[in-house]
């Protein structure tokens, strides 16, 4: 068979920024970095100038990865606190010039389609459908279907966003997490009512980092292994009990706990909330953890173009 070159896809999420450099085999290079470029957007509406250079400072590093593999075929995109925020072109722009190429502004749908053709790419369509369930620092994606999405929605709820509207004390007091999750429960009511396809599914399927990081807590994985995380099954009783721990410490002590990398420490509560409240609604017993997401999706299509 002829090489494959690899490709480079790019993410510029609201706590997250990541690169993934694949050739579909022997090459897979997975980075991230904590920027929170999207960190007091849900208060100010834009983009804080230390967030974007945070970011900058990530895409810089991810360049020289880029350059270093020789990759050509490259496709960068940010999610939503770029969505949100009034000054994302303060991001774009330099990001661009940096790039020499256009960083290209997902909207949820594309998002969740993404996530559910990363996730789902090696798994078979006839043990579906899979509910594929994306929690980001902004935005939360589900999407449904077997071997590619049926349904998909973004709702406005995520780790950070959670955390800054809702979580204000250390730790949070059990009405803050109570109104955190009713508020989730509400956005499923609304899919229930608006694609109710999406409580069928035989198996959710978790990616990104609130999830992979609440496995790794419940591993106690010292350090972060993404062998051991994906394919992890995580039941609904191990994430409670991830959640009961983790919303009941301060954050001083919060961040001792083995598996919780330290730059998540001040927003996991806030997913958590998430999390136990789609396995709670729906009545789900446990969720499949893939590191295969976004990326994992951009990037296969990047490749059936080489």
């Amino acid at each position: 068979m002829p090489e494959v070159a690899p490709v480079a896809v790019l993410d510029f999420g609201t706590n997250t920024s990541r690169l993934l450099v694949t050739d579909g085999g022997s090459v897979d290079i997975r980075m991230h970095r904590i920027t929170g470029m999207g960190r007091g957007v849900e208060r100010s509406g834009e983009l804080s100038s230390a967030g974007i250079g945070r970011a900058l400072d990530a895409l810089d590093e991810f360049c020289g990865v880029i350059e270093a593999h020789d990759v050509r075929n490259i496709r960068a995109v940010a999610t939503s606190a770029a969505r949100d925020a009034n000054n994302r072109n303060e991001f774009l722009g330099p990001a661009s010039a940096v790039l020499g190429r256009q960083l290209e502004l997902l909207d949820g749908d594309q998002e969740a389609r993404y996530g559910f053709l990363g996730a789902t790419a090696d798994m078979e369509p006839r043990e579906g459908p899979y509910l594929v369930l994306d929690i980001g620092g902004g935005s939360t994606e589900f999407s449904f279907g077997r071997s590619s999405p049926e349904a998909y929605r973004s709702i406005d709820m995520g780790s950070v966003r959670y955390s800054e509207k809702y979580l204000a004390s250390d730790p949070p007091e059990p009405e803050e997490l109570t109104a955190a999750i009713e508020v989730a429960r509400l956005h499923l009511d609304d899919i229930d009512r608006d694609q109710p396809s999406m409580g069928t599914a035989t198996t959710l399927i978790g990616v990104a980092g609130t999830i992979t990081t609440i496995a790794a807590v419940e591993i106690g994985l010292e350090p972060y292994d993404s062998k051991v995380i994906d394919g992890f099954i995580l039941r609904r009783e191990a994430a409670e009990d991830v959640f009961r721990t983790l919303a009941t410490e301060r954050l001083e002590d919060r961040l001792h706990n083995p598996g919780l990398e330290p730059a998540r420490a001040d927003v996991i509560v806030g997913g958590c909330c998430i999390l136990v409240a789609v396995m709670r609604h729906w009545d789900i017993s446990e969720c499949l953890v893939r590191e295969r997401d976004l990326l994992d999706g951009i990037a296969g299509e990047l490749l059936l173009l080489e």
